[in-house]
């Protein structure tokens, strides 16, 4: 039988006395060291070694296990061995007892102990052994609570093998843990359960069919490079609105054809808006080489950018071509006495930087005209049209010096020459000879072949050009591209 707690809890809650010793065996009473009582007790032969000390939970505080100091094996002269006790968590710096639920709980463990080996030979060895069952009868001496504390320290510190949690900040993870973006398709997706898209090429895809599509080759090596052109044309742009002047010397090169094959590539590829801007001011045609109007010019644009707050009012202004290029006709009134300037195309601008990722400009002939200092001044890329002739490739490199003369030396080396064949038959002029000289002053050079349909002045459908002269636009368009995305990164 368990013995009886003392009910009076407020006489001696300090010093854990027992109110009776019935059911235990009483080994040893004594006055140790500093009038010390201390108590030495078994448990019962019918001991359950497999309790788990579930009845030993103290008041909800924390239960910690620890080992009994080795020293009382080590005065026997007997191999070290330690027993896991459950200790209630207390403050090493506090100096009130212990509650009697915990030294009960001690005393029970110590018999335990006790109950497997024999009793200690010496005052010393019995100290050890029963140092976790001790009570405080009196205020002991400055050296025994030197002793204690010590002794303290040592019974309530954690052991090593023990976890211990740390509170972690937001992004401090372990080395093996990974984050979601690791999740890829690439690494989740299973390459044979992937549906490959039909195959283009005329074979190909009759392997593809014939086969009740089991069997795919992929696409052919024309729409390989077809796909990888379209990518460098889509390439993301990053900022704000870009611009890009379309510039020459000399009239009938092909200023205004490059302007719309160039604004049709990248409209027709990417998925963000691009305008054209005719900003000539004797009366551009690029309206027309579009072929649909809105009725609306520059100027109107001019008058209304009060007005305009969203991109529905801009679009009855500008006209749209079937691959989405938007285009901004010039003035073409006779009547109209005041030419397009520098102010008006800084109106201009302005407007379409807020709703265009790409602005194309069409500029007049010549380089010193009203309009030619603002579009310079927004330009981000230069594109120079020369043609396959001895005064038209002079004026074209001519036009680079003056550009280089003028402060624009780094958008010279930047810029992209345009070689536009615009008479059928064999040129008069050494191409790859015009071609070494321009690539030794810009970044890029691109050939434009002759077309019937572009030759015959009337609008251009980039659907009906021949496949030559849209892989030349489209090559343009990804030149660009590369060019102003160079241009972002380096800025």
């Amino acid at each position: 039988m368990a013995p009886e707690r003392n009910e009076n809890e407020g006489e001696n809650a300090d010093n854990g006395v027992l109110a009776t010793t019935d059911g235990t065996e009483t080994t040893g009473i004594g006055i140790v060291e500093g009038a010390t009582a201390q108590v030495e007790v078994t448990l019962p032969t019918d001991f359950d070694e497999e309790d788990d000390f579930d009845d030993d939970v103290v008041r909800g505080e924390d239960v910690t296990l620890v080992q009994l100091p080795a020293e009382r094996d080590e005065v026997r002269g007997e191999a070290p061995a330690t027993t896991a006790v459950p200790v209630a968590s207390v403050s090493a710096a506090s100096a009130e007892p212990a509650p009697k639920a915990s030294v009960s709980a001690a005393a029970a463990a110590s018999a335990a102990a006790a109950k497997t080996a024999p009793a200690p030979k010496t005052a010393a060895a019995a100290k050890a052994s029963s140092s976790v069952a001790s009570t405080s009868a009196t205020a002991p001496t400055a050296s025994d609570a030197s002793h204690a504390e010590l002794d303290h320290h040592e019974r309530v510190r954690p052991r090593t093998s023990e976890i211990t949690l740390q509170s972690r900040r937001l992004g401090d993870f372990e080395v093996d843990r990974e984050s979601s973006d690791l999740l890829t398709a690439d690494r989740l997706l299973d390459p044979a359960h992937v549906v490959r898209p039909e195959p283009e090429g005329a074979w190909r895809h009759l392997v593809y069919t014939l086969s009740g599509r089991r069997i795919n080759l992929g696409d052919s090596k024309r729409a390989r490079a077809r796909k990888q052109l379209d990518d460098r044309i889509a390439a993301p742009l990053s900022g704000g609105a870009r611009f890009v002047p379309v510039l020459s010397r000399k009239g009938g090169v092909g200023k205004t054809t490059v302007t719309t094959l160039l604004g049709m590539a990248l409209a027709d590829a990417r998925e963000d808006r691009i305008i054209a801007v005719d900003a000539n001011p004797d009366r551009g045609t690029l309206a027309e080489r579009v072929g649909r109007t809105s009725g609306k010019t520059v100027r109107d644009l001019v008058r209304a950018r009060g007005d305009v707050h969203g991109f529905n009012d801009i679009s009855q202004i500008v006209a749209r071509d079937h691959t989405r290029l938007d285009v901004l006709a010039s003035d073409a009134d006779p009547h109209v006495s005041e030419a397009f300037s520098d102010a008006d195309y800084r109106d201009v601008a302005e407007v379409a930087a807020h709703f265009y990722s790409v602005v194309l400009t069409d500029t007049g002939t010549g380089i010193v005209h009203s309009v030619m200092e603002a579009t310079l001044e927004h330009a981000d890329e230069l594109v120079i049209v020369a043609g396959l002739s001895i005064d038209e490739a002079r004026l074209a490199s001519e036009t680079l010096t003056w550009l280089e003369s003028n402060g624009y030396a780094e958008r010279v080396r930047s810029a992209v020459v345009v070689l536009n064949t615009s008479r059928p038959g064999a040129a008069l002029v050494r191409a790859d000879e015009l071609d070494a000289h321009f690539r030794s002053r810009v970044r890029a050079v691109v050939r434009l072949p002759y077309d019937p349909h572009i030759a015959s002045g009337s609008a251009i459908s980039f659907r009906d050009l021949q496949p030559e002269t849209r892989d030349a636009a489209r090559e343009l368009a990804a030149i660009v591209v590369e060019g102003l995305r160079a241009s972002s990164v380096a800025a």
